[in-house]
């Protein structure tokens, strides 16, 4: 199963989620509003007043009843759309992309930062929670907003091969879909329960009527509301976190046949499994609102769920046995284990690593591949393989320790994308910096300048990756310093009066990613949006090709496979582009690999692909929603490791 088959298939779950829960809604408010009607009845007859049972008033309690729920779950499903950070803050968790203590957050920073590289995609916000068990998440909407939360634990007991296989997990989750599902599971179960917090607050100043003016009637009947609203609260969070866990039990095999897929070392995340068995503190999280995000974790986190068909994870021994069917059941005894102190936030030494790893260095701007090359990147999306990982390592290893330092401080952040945007030609860098001198500091002009030198040795192929480990810090701007930022950015584009399209999808992806965009619909079609698709294959063949001559064989290769004709006389500006770009991300996903395809031969219609057409098409790619893993000198080996198969 492809990245688009897994998103399709998440998409699915989702609308077999809401007829669940929506049933279970229905339930609940037809049970409380016949309990509200009798504990009315119970009222009026201790206060001797001779009427019956209002049947008629169901239908308003039951609405009203319904506001509370729906009112309570869109109100939470608001308070998490500001991204994975709220659930990592909820959780106590601190943010270590600027600041890693020591060698174990040093390490946990690189093990992600790998990952993201290897996926093609931005580098994710990384959080520490101040909890003693052995576990990890991944949560937001999008991948754009998702961040990694480890917990203290387990940065200090698991190895550098056991933490890479927990990453790989809950990168897993987020390009399988199941994080935007899991957002949504906390929203909906939260509406469900403050029916049980509304009956809480009666029982409570009922109790206390009563204490004050003895036992009285209201008092009496407003106890028993508020007890059989707290019962009946408790009973409808029950079953949705029955249902919440059936679902996240059988996502959590997938991402562990993912990890293993990802990195083709099976003992990783085994002995992480392994290694919660035998630890004392186990996977469990300690924070008051551990279980609310219980089924967001790498392992069972809250004693609620922890068996039963309320459990969101399967059994240890389950897991571990999917993966290596001969184990023996026995858990090691495992003791936390203390890291030496770091001594200083210098990255680690990658020397001992690369020793061992294969020639899949990221290629230079003199390399060039061919169209198979490309097309083996389209077929790992989501699912990057080991060389990817390597790749990525090796990346890392090979920038300026300058450019890695300054990528993780929000001033160096924002020099190295300004540095990217700065012309080679003099007269028009001088306008660049003129414009730079009227809106920055002194310190930030100064960072632009020392580093001008490493920039302008900077590999072709290294521009995407440098930019995606920048990310974190643009994100920690408040609001009016991004503004300043991005009002720059624009400025260093223009200052030559024309745009280029690879500054364009600079500025484009520094959007996507800081300031995020409105999430897409699947509806369209490729045929129903083929005045777009000439828009943006066009551009990418004027890029490629200088020869206009060429530029037209190229788009004529590209379409060559569709299924239906070419529109004529089609705008290739970036304004156009831009409106175009729009549209095509609300593609349905079945359709998305036919557009890769399109553009995969749109640039490799001459037999070669440059490393700037890669990166370009990867850029584009991911404004699309498609994050292509880096482009290897050699293909990535065939699935043939054994990796376990997740069942349904």
């Amino acid at each position: 199963m492809n990245f688009f088959e897994h998103q399709a298939r998440a998409k699915r779950r989702t609308l077999q989620l809401v007829v669940l829960m929506t049933l279970a809604v229905i339930s609940l408010i037809a049970v409380t509003s016949v309990v509200l009607i009798v504990g009315m009845q119970q009222l009026q007859q201790e206060m001797k007043i001779e009427a019956g049972i209002n049947w008629q008033m169901v239908p308003s309690i039951a609405a009203l009843v319904l506001v509370v729920v729906i009112g309570a779950s869109l109100s939470k499903h608001a308070q998490l759309r500001a991204g994975g950070k709220v659930v990592a803050e909820r959780l106590g968790g601190r943010l270590i992309n600027l600041e890693p203590r020591g060698l174990e957050e040093q390490r946990l920073l690189n093990v992600v930062e790998e990952m993201a590289l290897a996926s093609g995609t931005a580098v994710p916000q990384v959080y520490v929670l101040p909890d003693a068990g052995i576990n990890a998440f991944a949560a937001g909407l999008t991948p754009q907003d998702a961040v990694v939360g480890v917990t203290h634990g387990a940065i200090m007991v698991l190895n550098r091969d056991e933490l890479q296989g927990v990453i790989a997990h809950e990168f897993s989750h987020i390009y399988n879909g199941d994080m935007r599902l899991n957002t949504r599971l906390v929203a909906i179960v939260h509406g469900i329960l403050v029916i049980g917090l509304v009956g809480n607050v009666i029982a409570s100043g009922s109790s206390a009527l009563n204490s004050k003016s003895g036992r009285s009637q209201a008092g009496t009947v407003g106890l028993f509301i508020g007890m059989a609203l707290v019962l009946l609260g408790s009973v409808g969070t029950f079953f949705g976190n029955r249902i919440k866990g059936a679902i996240s039990r059988e996502r959590e095999f997938l991402a562990d046949a993912s990890a293993v897929q990802f990195t083709r070392n099976p003992t990783g995340i085994l002995g992480a499994l392994k290694k919660i068995g035998g630890y004392s503190a186990s996977s469990k999280l300690d924070a008051a609102h551990a279980a609310e995000f219980s089924h967001l974790y790498f392992s069972e986190g809250a004693t609620l769920s922890a068996s039963g068909g309320s459990a969101t994870h399967p059994p240890l021994g389950e897991r571990i046995r999917r993966i290596e069917p001969s184990w023996d059941g026995n858990f090691p005894s495992v003791a936390l284990v203390e890291l030496p102190a770091a001594s200083g936030s210098s990255d680690l030494d990658f020397s001992e690593v690369l020793s061992s790893l294969p020639s899949v260095a990221p290629a230079p701007a003199a390399l060039v591949f061919d169209l198979a090359a490309v097309q083996a990147s389209i077929a790992t999306i989501g699912a990057p393989q080991q060389g990817h990982l390597h790749a990525a390592q090796q990346t890392l290893a090979s920038l300026d320790p300058r450019l890695k330092d300054s990528a993780r401080s929000s001033t160096g952040a924002q020099a190295l994308v300004y540095g990217l945007l700065l012309s080679p030609i003099a007269t028009v860098r001088d306008l660049q910096r003129q414009q730079l001198a009227g809106s920055t500091d002194a310190v930030l002009r100064g960072a632009v300048d020392s580093l001008s030198p490493a920039l302008e040795q900077l590999d072709p192929g290294l521009r995407l990756p440098l930019l995606d480990l920048v990310i974190p810090a643009l994100k920690q701007l408040d609001k009016g310093a991004l503004q300043v930022f991005m009002d720059n950015l624009r400025h260093l584009i223009e200052a030559d009066d024309k745009v280029e399209l690879l500054e364009w999808t600079l500025l484009r992806i520094v959007q996507r990613n800081v300031e995020g965009l409105p999430a897409a619909e699947s509806k369209w079609t490729l045929a129903q949006c083929s005045a777009e698709l000439a828009v943006l294959l066009g551009a990418l063949a004027n890029a490629g090709q200088a020869d206009p001559e060429q530029a037209r064989l190229a788009l004529t290769c590209a379409w060559a496979e569709l299924p239906f004709e070419r529109p004529q006389a089609t705008e290739t500006d970036l304004e156009h582009l831009d409106q175009a770009l729009l549209r095509l991300r609300q593609l349905t996903l079945e359709q998305r690999p036919t557009l890769l395809g399109a553009m995969a031969r749109c640039i490799g219609y001459d037999g070669e692909v440059t490393v700037a057409e890669a990166e370009l098409m990867r850029a584009v790619a991911d404004l699309l929603d498609c994050p292509m893993p880096p482009l290897l000198a050699q293909a990535p080996a065939p699935h043939t490791a054994a990796a376990p198969q997740a069942t349904a």
